[in-house]
């Protein structure tokens, strides 16, 4: 029964933690009641299997080849997206390997879901839905690091844990908090050396939105559709980098490049914020255009701005292939889900025709593909596997359904 209710308990911080509540005001209740940094170092530090871990406990496998990235939508965990890290790391049973996930605030929730089989906590073969059952996999330990300051993130062993890690996942949370405590850290020179050895690398809701070339920073709060489209320059509409630049991003892996993204995508009607987000991208070209963009609108496969919405209990599988150049994706959900599950690729065909600080958004034919099936590959190099449909941004409106 303990660990049944452990296991409740840990689904819960995890599903909370996706809900970025700190933006709203609870952040410092949440962060007082899911674990803090003690007084003696400036980040928390968890492992599971009690004993194991550490950045000494290196895992006998090859570095991996080609890159690996996960942009989860929020809601409950995919499975099959853990999996699929670990897998893409080239861990297997006998080989050992280890699991860090990061985040700002929060708890050790996701290491006994990640490591474990099971509500019982074993390590069967046998995986239990919303388990991940990664000791089976190969998996020497799952570890957390709360990292809620940038004294934490340049802190010399927050970096040698995640610099040792076979596979890196950016919890729920805060956007904002990421970019503000991390960006430019050595924590952010140490992700970014990952991802140049290819080690797969995920996030969750905030945490998939610190993954594109550009990011939504929610600096001032969330944004609503209606109100991105009203006014794609009002306050909450901050953005990172700012200026926008090609080189000042944060987590820009070159698989994402030109690419902001957006979780939650059909379940909190965000379809808007993405195209609005996608319109302050495009630079002007004389009178259409955004003030301050710096990207193409079109159907070039390079410059040209994208972006990407994936839905609640919903992982986009972003990997390089071998032999190849082209990038390539594949959604995925687990098995008991209730929702669509959807991932959608938005870009905008022309320049917006309005885009100005006060003014509500005209910005017509804007591409969507949808893609709600597991069987798919979508090629992200030529952004082709599924056919599109337009909708129009008209005076502050769409003008048809986006979904």
């Amino acid at each position: 029964m303990t660990s049944k209710l452990s296991f409740i308990a840990n689904l819960a911080a995890r599903w909370l933690s996706s809900l970025s509540l700190a933006r709203f005001g609870v952040g410092a209740v949440l962060a007082a009641t899911l674990g803090v940094a003690s007084a003696e170092k400036p980040y928390s530090y968890f492992v599971t299997p009690e004993g194991g871990g550490g950045p000494a406990e290196e895992a006998k496998i090859a570095p991996p080849s080609t890159s690996s990235i996960v942009l989860m939508g929020g809601g409950l965990d995919v499975d099959e997206a853990f999996r699929w890290m670990i897998a893409r790391a080239g861990i297997k049973p006998g080989t050992g390997g280890r699991f860090v996930v990061i985040r700002a605030t929060g708890t050790d929730a996701y290491d006994p879901y990640i490591y474990y089989s099971d509500a019982n906590l074993t390590t069967s073969k046998t995986i239990a839905d919303q388990w991940v059952g990664g000791a089976s996999l190969g998996l020497t330990s799952v570890e957390t690091l709360v990292i809620p300051s940038v004294a934490a993130a340049n802190d010399a062993f927050v970096n040698a844990v995640v610099g040792k890690a076979n596979a890196v996942f950016i919890a729920g949370g805060d956007q904002s908090d990421y970019i503000r405590f991390w960006k430019g850290t050595r924590l952010d020179g140490t992700l970014q050396e990952l991802m140049r050895n290819n080690v797969p690398i995920g996030g969750t809701s905030a945490g998939l939105a610190v993954l594109g070339q550009f990011d939504f920073a929610a600096f001032k709060g969330t944004v609503s559709s209606a109100q991105a489209l009203s006014d794609p320059y009002n306050k909450y509409m901050t953005l990172d980098p700012n200026p926008l630049s090609l080189t000042a991003g944060f987590l820009a892996s070159p698989s994402l490049a030109n690419t902001i993204l957006d979780s939650h995508l059909d379940s909190r009607d965000r379809m808007g914020r993405l195209i609005a987000l996608l319109a302050r991208l495009v630079a002007p070209v004389s009178s259409f255009g955004c003030p301050g963009g710096i990207l193409a609108a079109g159907t070039s496969n390079v410059g040209a701005a994208r972006g990407i919405g994936v839905g609640v209990e919903t992982a986009l599988l972003v990997q390089g292939n071998k032999g190849s150049n082209a990038v390539t994706a594949r959604r995925v959900t687990n098995p008991s889900t209730t929702t669509q599950s959807a991932v959608y690729f938005v870009r905008p065909l022309i320049p917006p025709s309005v885009c100005a600080p006060g003014q509500p958004l005209t910005m017509l034919n804007v591409e969507i593909k949808k893609l709600a099936d597991s069987n798919t590959v979508f090629n992200l190099s030529d952004w082709s596997g599924v056919p599109g449909y337009h909708v129009d941004a008209y005076a502050g409106a769409l003008t048809s359904s986006p979904y």
